[in-house]
């Protein structure tokens, strides 16, 4: 007999994977594939959009064939910010534009002059200012660059609406897609943005359809659901939102730190905008109020530098043990480690630190998630609000034991748990569809807690 399960394809910059899910949510098949960028007219770095093309198309056929599998649904998860502008053929007409493309100052300017200033515009749409990463930001380019290739567009989707169009042939916008830092949508009145309007761009985005829809679809004979598609950070949410009911905050820790609370409906001020605020949008089309800092990012620079200068290898830093001594011999040293961060900064303190301070490298590279913890725990407490009591942090951090006691000592009336699912972004999109593909509901232990207790106060943040 067949096993029942849905195909996630979940696409990111450099891996590209589909997974077979079964019906308890554990991953019962698995495949990677990494393509070769190419470019675009420019020269930029892009991705290679026939190869992903292909890879979903022969992949699909391939589990299809699989007799010990039947696959009931289908859906997609990929990153942000990327469009794909279809003509009315449903072929392609330019490349997918890296949204790390540095974007015209001048276009940029005219923009922003003609609908009302950054301010203004990034405060409507929960959006800073992030040239090519605001998505609209590249429709608005490709019309006025290329008038020619824009008047032949049929469709300008988000990457995961692309894929999911390739399989169901429909084409459909989907909220966590538009309303994720695009610029694209008005927050304060659940619509787009009137510039959308104005420049005549809504229609090329598909149907608005909700991203825990499915359609019916019939591919190599074979009949099964679709999804729409979702951001890969919305959907590594979902497993959250499904286990836990009471009021918390993820921290997503990889190169970005980016702290998510998705019961904070309070709208983004001029100030918190500032202090790199944005919106997400949960798959139900909630705001999620972030916050972000580059602190993965940093870690690695830092690493490096305390490494070099203590003659160690920087993979040995990897587990070394919490030394709380060194914590308050520390306090004592360095007099502002006895306060807290009092204002946004995109970095922390410890790159203007004199090794020489330090008699040890386990010292050095204590101050150094010293200095990050106190950043976060800025940045965390921009969406912070009441009713919160647990924060979960997942990824690198959350496995670096020096990180979570100072996390959890420095916000001492909320619980900080350590928090793991195996490939939570496939998970969460399985998820968002778990009706149209699985006769159970959705269990609820598929992720993994580790409580951290605050140590006694000797330090403050």
């Amino acid at each position: 007999m067949p096993k029942p399960v849905i195909a996630i394809f979940d696409v990111g910059k450099t891996n590209k994977k589909l997974f077979l899910i079964d019906e308890n949510y554990q991953i019962v098949f698995e495949r990677s594939a990494r393509f070769v960028e190419t470019v675009d007219e420019d020269g930029e770095p892009c991705e290679n959009l026939e190869s992903l093309k292909s890879s979903v198309y022969d992949s699909l056929n391939q589990v299809l064939q699989m007799k010990e599998f039947d696959i009931k649904a289908v859906n997609f998860s990929t990153y942000g910010a990327s469009f794909v502008y279809l003509d009315e053929n449903g072929e392609p007409l330019t490349p997918l534009y890296n949204y790390l493309k540095e974007y015209p100052e001048n276009l940029k300017k005219e923009f922003y002059a003609k609908y009302g200033g950054e301010e203004q515009i990034s405060l409507e749409t929960a959006s800073p200012i992030l040239g090519s990463l605001n998505s609209g930001m590249q429709i608005y380019r490709l019309k006025h660059e290329q008038p020619d290739i824009f008047a032949k567009v049929k469709w300008a989707l988000h990457l995961p609406q692309y894929l999911s169009f390739l399989i169901s042939g429909k084409a459909v916008a989907d909220i966590t897609s538009i309303g994720c830092h695009t610029q694209l949508w008005d927050f304060n009145k659940s619509a787009y943005h009137q510039w959308v309007n104005a420049e005549q761009i809504e229609e090329k985005f598909g149907v608005f359809t909700p991203a825990d829809s499915t359609a019916k679809t019939s591919f190599e004979g074979v009949s099964f659901n679709v999804g729409v598609g979702l951001h890969d950070s919305s959907a590594a949410l979902i497993p959250y939102l499904a286990n836990f009911n009471t009021p918390f905050v993820l921290i997503s820790t990889g190169t970005w730190c980016i702290s998510l609370n998705p019961f904070n409906q309070n709208p983004l001020s001029r100030e918190e905008l500032k202090q790199d605020c944005l919106c997400y949008m949960h798959f139900q089309g909630k705001p999620i109020k972030a916050s972000r800092i580059f602190a993965g990012y940093e870690h690695e620079v830092q690493l490096k530098r305390i490494a070099e200068h203590f003659n160690r290898a920087a993979y040995l830093f990897k587990h070394l043990k919490f030394n709380p001594g060194l914590i308050l011999k520390l306090a004592n040293k360095i007099p502002e480690n006895q306060h807290p961060q009092d204002e946004f900064s995109a970095t922390s303190s410890f790159g203007n630190r004199d090794l020489n301070l330090f008699q040890t490298a386990e010292e050095a590279y204590h101050q150094l998630i010293f200095d990050l913890v106190k950043q976060q725990i800025y940045s965390l407490k921009l969406v912070l609000n009441e009713g919160v009591r647990r924060v979960f942090v997942d990824g690198g951090f959350g496995k670096n034991a020096i990180y979570m006691h100072l996390l959890a000592t420095s916000i001492p009336d909320v619980e900080v748990y350590a928090s793991s699912v195996s490939q939570a972004t496939a998970i969460g999109t399985a998820l968002a569809i778990n009706d149209a593909w699985n006769s159970n509901p959705a269990p609820t232990d598929m992720i993994n807690l580790k409580y951290y207790s605050a140590i006694e106060r000797t330090v403050n943040f």
